[in-house]
């Protein structure tokens, strides 16, 4: 099962590269239709920004994710004895290199890990988790994030980053281009637009307009297309390093009771945490969750 997880995640990293890609090739056509008269051109634009973030995130994925989060290393045992030793053994148990160990000055507990593979990964928890969690606890919550670097999870979670980043990016810069185009565009322009009865040319400025506004929406929609079962699976699999379903039962608990967001929360990342860093309540955003509810992940793991 393991293994046939590890082989699906991989095949998912391609799936993701071609939908993300083919949503912004669409909204590099708008933009060079609209702004260049020339759609080859805006295509060529939104894929090399693309290009850009994508290997810059996938190459730097450690020092890029953890720089959006506020993260610092810890470089030696003295500094979090208890964090850099359960890592440490966690690892061996795993049979993955020991992932960089990150810590993010915040009250809220939380997690997450990143990387390109399990050579290249990282696992960072906040002070507000490493405070609040027993050492049985604080093992079942990186137990559940290194099972995500084992299971290549983190591959598809940095490439989505990614990608979602330059949606962003690319959505509010045709956002502007729009505004800009509208305020200063000459209006003898649209004049002659209107008398030519131009309606592919209005209905494109309408198109343009939902891209800019709805970009951030579709790209967390897209991450959604990441099964949420991957979530399950890290459960299970930090269950089967650590041999002991409460504690990491008792971490999702404390988890569920916490209503405090995180202070700084980057908006392309925060699916890589293990619980809502946002702390999200209202049942419209739940729709956009990209993890399944503490509630159920507790269920199935009290059935194990």
């Amino acid at each position: 099962m393991l293994y046939q997880q590890i082989a699906q995640n991989k095949r998912k990293t391609y799936l993701v590269f071609a939908v993300f890609f083919a949503i912004l090739g669409l909204i590099g056509w708008v933009i060079g239709d609209l702004f260049f008269d020339n759609a080859l051109s805006g295509i060529i634009i939104a894929l090399v920004i693309t290009l850009f973030y994508t290997f810059l995130i996938y190459f730097q994925s450690t020092s890029v994710v953890m720089q959006m989060n506020h993260a610092q290393p810890i470089t030696s045992v003295e500094q979090a004895p208890d964090l850099w030793h359960i890592v440490e053994d966690l690892a061996m148990v795993a049979n993955v290199p020991q992932p960089d160990i990150y810590i993010i000055d915040d009250p809220s507990p939380n997690a997450f890990a990143t990387g390109r593979d399990p050579q290249h990964s990282a696992v960072a928890v906040t002070s507000g988790l490493y405070q609040i969690m027993d050492r049985e606890e604080l093992e079942g919550v990186l137990a559940h994030e290194i099972s995500h670097i084992r299971n290549y999870d983190i591959r598809v979670s940095t490439i989505s980053v990614a990608l979602s980043s330059a949606i962003i990016f690319i959505s509010s810069m045709l956002g502007n281009m729009y505004r800009w185009g509208w305020l200063f565009g000459s209006s003898n322009d649209r004049d002659d637009s209107r008398e030519n009865g131009n309606i592919a040319q209005i209905v494109l400025y309408v198109v343009g307009l939902l891209f800019a506004i709805l970009g951030p929406i579709i790209a967390t929609i897209v991450r959604l297309a990441i099964s949420r079962n991957r979530e399950y699976l890290a459960d299970a699999s930090g269950v089967e390093l650590t041999r002991n379903p409460q504690g990491l039962i008792n971490a999702l608990k404390k988890l569920q009771q916490v209503t405090q967001p995180m202070q700084h929360v980057d908006d392309a990342s925060a699916a890589l945490y293990i619980s809502d860093p946002k702390k999200s309540k209202h049942s419209f955003a739940q729709l956009f969750d990209t993890h399944p509810p503490l509630d159920e992940r507790i269920q199935r793991l009290e059935h194990m």
